[in-house]
């Protein structure tokens, strides 16, 4: 079954990015008209479809609550406007939309009461958490106060070895859920054990009866040595898409793209993607790499070709601008003292 384009957007999504509009300002379609909206430099531009607004590390290294706020890999909009914030040490943070000051935290656990390497965050249109953790994988529904409600199957292919053919720390690392709220989407980092190197999995879910069904499997093709930590619906039913690598020393490579599934094969069937024909791949346009983006004073505390470069790991769409989307990053500091958690705040034009 092949992913639907969305005719109109589902009202609870609708309703969140109206609510988050304030986390930044709108923006134009082009960077000449950025420069005349806002006062806003040409310099801010990335590349000619994609803007950097400002960036934040207000939350490096803090606490909430007795909590360290940080190890942060994802975002989504709540339904109030106010964001949640997933750290993959088990954490729920609530983000106040304004000031990115958390008011809030919730543990999460797996059935037995252990922690999560959770990485990937959906909120449903009934409030509740669709997250992902990349340790079995797995993809479970919480209620807001961090109750395990549900467990979505996952395909023995893609469940690490010796029960599947994954590598662990290498699994589903992106979530997102696509317009209309009938089709999960999760990405897999890296490509499993017979597939060619950078082709990853995405696997889909369908909502029938209440419940989420395994759906479509898709294939995606990375730039050479990069995964893919993040993925995020588009109100038209596109992806956004992060890659994301790193070499010590060098520093961070993150690239943002824009992919459309719904012309790619179901691979479902198909045990091996060695490149064979008859398997069209998601295709993708890159709209940025975030070397090129502009510096606005941030520094960093480890060898990065642009110093506002970190572990980007997290992304949300929060809103629209005139002809394009707000996008939202945020970086994994791995609680590392060399690390940064930085959230981006972007203009994203896709058409």
């Amino acid at each position: 079954m092949r992913l639907r384009p969305l005719r109109t957007l589902l009202t609870t999504v609708t309703a969140g990015l109206a609510a988050a509009s304030c986390l930044t300002a709108a923006g134009p379609a082009n960077a000449n008209s950025l420069a005349r909206d806002t006062g806003t430099a040409a310099s801010n531009a990335c590349s000619p479809t994609v803007s950097l607004d400002r960036f934040s590390d207000a939350l490096d290294k803090t606490t909430y609550d007795g909590t360290f706020v940080g190890n942060l890999s994802a975002l989504a909009v709540d339904r109030d406007g106010n964001l949640a914030a997933l750290s993959d040490r088990s954490s729920l943070f609530t983000l106040d939309r304004r000031t990115l000051s958390p008011t809030g935290v919730v543990p999460l656990a797996d059935e037995t009461g252990a922690a999560l390497d959770s990485e990937g965050l959906v909120v449903d249109r009934d409030s509740t958490r669709l997250v992902s953790s990349e340790t079995e994988p797995s993809v479970r529904r919480y209620s807001r106060d961090g109750r395990i409600l549900d467990r979505l199957p996952v395909p023995d292919a893609l469940k690490v070895a010796p029960a599947g053919r994954a590598t662990a720390n290498q699994t589903f690392e992106g979530l997102t859920l696509l317009p209309g709220g009938r089709t999960l989407l999760a990405s897999m980092e890296y490509a499993i054990s017979g597939d060619s190197t950078g082709i990853v999995r995405w696997q889909t879910w369908e909502r029938g009866g209440g419940r989420f069904a395994l759906g479509a499997q898709y294939a995606y093709r990375t730039d050479t040595g990069l995964g893919v930590p993040e993925v995020a619906a588009t109100p038209d039913g596109r992806l956004l898409v992060l890659e994301r690598g790193f070499t010590a020393g060098v520093g961070n490579t993150v690239r943002l793209y824009l992919a459309d599934p719904r012309h790619a094969t179901d691979t479902r069937g198909v045990e091996n993607l060695t490149g064979q024909g008859g398997v069209r791949l998601v295709r993708k346009t890159l709209l940025a790499d975030i070397v090129n983006c502009p510096s606005l004073g941030a520094t960093a505390k480890q060898p990065q070709p642009n110093p506002l470069l970190d572990n980007v790991e997290g992304m949300v769409v929060t809103g629209r601008t005139h002809g394009g989307l707000r996008v939202l990053l945020v970086s994994d500091d791995n609680q590392n003292a060399v690390q940064t958690t930085r959230f981006y705040f972007l203009r994203v034009r896709t058409s």
